[in-house]
């Protein structure tokens, strides 16, 4: 995939509309996750507008969003609180190179191991978290007590007015993103009217420089990244699992595949600026993605446009935005967590298995009440896997007949595995039958090496009982097995007695 493709049809109007709207609802979001993890604000912003630009250019899929995410900043609370900022930089340094080198040995691909079932149950509980992190609005800022009275009331309002207004402006003219028109409506508003409400500016100020060079000042020793390495580590993890898999989401909405080893790379070299540039660090965000998407961005215009508006603002335009509504931001992305909700997997709930939809709520339940994604998935993979094993050991299946000449035969039907051995053996009948046997795997397979030493098993019982037997139609792969642990299993080609052999 080219840098920029510049064959595409880019929608300047779109883009740059996105851009915006994307801007307008990462800045409290990033300001958010710094201050619940104790970082200074702006270090949200930057992360903002590092990870924004970075990957909106070295990128490996057009209208993937990126910026200082809650799923990475979590990862680095406990750093903070134990050894401070600095080891917080350098943790999030050793993310992006670890990143990188996940990129350049092309593991990205592995999340094409992630079944639909997974996706589904990620995808709803995300979107369930992401309106229920919308509820902190309605509380009584730098407090746990929720709002009552009029200014309950007039929260309520003005997001109920952003809701209709993304709601019914579709319907009018699809020229400018929903979003953005229903943030300026409800702006608008609250200037003309003097309405009282929640603004930006009382989470924190949004008001700075450019983002400073900065070395972290930690000790440059191995006692330093034994400290930060698990840090680091993780962060990688979760910034990659989250951002590969929000890639999967956007190639099902756009209809085309981005690069992911590209997308990996991209994220480590943001990172390692974040951790130069007084950034806390993210990955990509599913919840402006979904904004950006949504607004008819297909482009990189836009991401770029979205991180220069965060720096302009962080620059220049502290006073105007400190002023938005977060009634607006929090009706703007409810309406995202309700579009992001798979509603179609309820429709085709009784045509799935019945182990497909526990995996789906277990994954979505995990997501929702320990927000953990990566934990989350790597569960559902892990299911998913265990409940294939077992229906593929089920499978495993012969068909016995004895020939004219005497020779028994049993032709093997489905994979031989570590879920299989048991039923395999049970299936020979070794006390009665004649003196020449032949097994048959020509639809089968030998595995790994629960099914060598199961064959193994098999024909040393023959053995013991002077019968010979015969392997018929082993594929290359399985020969290539047995040939590698013929020490271990004492299997000689051509042994008269125990013969391999492909017919």
């Amino acid at each position: 995939m080219p840098l920029f493709d510049f064959k595409q049809k880019i929608n300047y109007k779109n883009e740059i509309l996105a851009g915006l709207t994307v801007a307008m609802t990462m800045i409290p979001e990033s300001l958010s996750f710094a201050i619940l993890a104790g970082f200074p604000p702006l270090t949200g912003l930057y992360a903002a507008f590092i990870m924004g630009l970075v990957t909106a250019v070295l990128g490996g899929r057009p209208g993937l969003v990126s910026g200082g995410a809650g799923a990475t900043v979590i990862t680095l609370i406990a750093l903070m609180k134990l050894h401070g900022l600095e080891y917080v930089f350098a943790a999030v340094v050793v993310a992006g190179v670890i990143q990188i080198a996940v990129g350049l040995f092309k593991l990205g691909k592995f999340i094409r191991l992630v079944p639909q079932s997974v996706m589904y149950g990620f995808v709803n509980g995300l979107a369930i978290v992401i309106f229920m992190s919308q509820l902190t609005q309605f509380k009584v800022q730098g407090s746990e007590e929720w709002l009552s009275g009029r200014p309950l009331y007039t929260m309520l309002g003005l997001v109920a007015l952003t809701i209709f207004t993304v709601w019914l402006w579709p319907k009018i003219t699809k020229a400018v993103p929903a979003s953005l028109v229903a943030i300026i409506v409800v702006f608008a508003a609250v200037l003309i009217f003097g309405i009282q409400t929640k603004t930006v500016s009382d989470i924190a100020s949004v008001a700075g420089g450019f983002p400073p060079f900065h070395i972290p000042e930690v000790p440059f020793t191995f006692e330093t990244l034994k400290i930060v390495f698990p840090f680091g580590l993780i962060m990688a993890m979760v910034g990659l699992t989250e951002g590969l898999l929000t890639l999967n989401l956007v190639d099902e909405i756009v209809g085309n595949k981005g690069n992911g080893n590209r997308e990996s790379m991209a994220q480590g070299t943001a990172n390692i600026l974040n951790g130069f540039f007084f950034g806390m660090g993210g990955c990509p965000m599913i919840a402006q993605t979904l904004v950006n998407l949504s607004a008819g961005a297909r482009a990189r215009l836009s991401a770029i446009i979205g991180s220069l508006t965060i720096l302009l603002i962080i620059l220049v335009g502290a006073p105007v935005i400190g002023k938005l509504p977060m009634a607006a931001l929090t009706g703007v992305m409810m309406m995202v967590a309700i579009g992001t909700f798979e509603w179609s997997s309820f429709r085709i709930i009784k045509k799935m298995p019945k182990a497909d939809i526990l995996i789906g709520v277990i994954v979505a339940a995990i997501t929702v009440f320990m927000h953990n994604l990566a934990l989350a998935v790597l569960i559902g993979v892990i299911m998913s896997a265990l409940v294939f094993a077992w229906e593929s050991a089920r499978r495993i299946r012969a068909r016995k007949y004895i020939d004219e000449d005497g020779v028994k035969h049993y032709e093997i039907f489905g994979p031989l595995f570590f879920g299989s051995t048991t039923a395999f053996l049970e299936k020979f009948d070794v006390q009665e039958d004649p003196e020449n046997v032949v097994i048959d795997f020509k639809e089968s397979r030998i595995a790994d090496m629960s099914a060598i030493d199961a064959v193994h098993k098999i024909t040393d019982r023959y053995r013991k009982l002077n019968k010979s037997v015969t392997l018929k139609h082993l594929s290359a792969d399985s020969r290539k097995l047995l040939r590698n642990a013929a020490g271990a299993i004492e299997v000689n080609i051509d042994d008269p007695v125990y013969a391999v052999a492909d017919r």
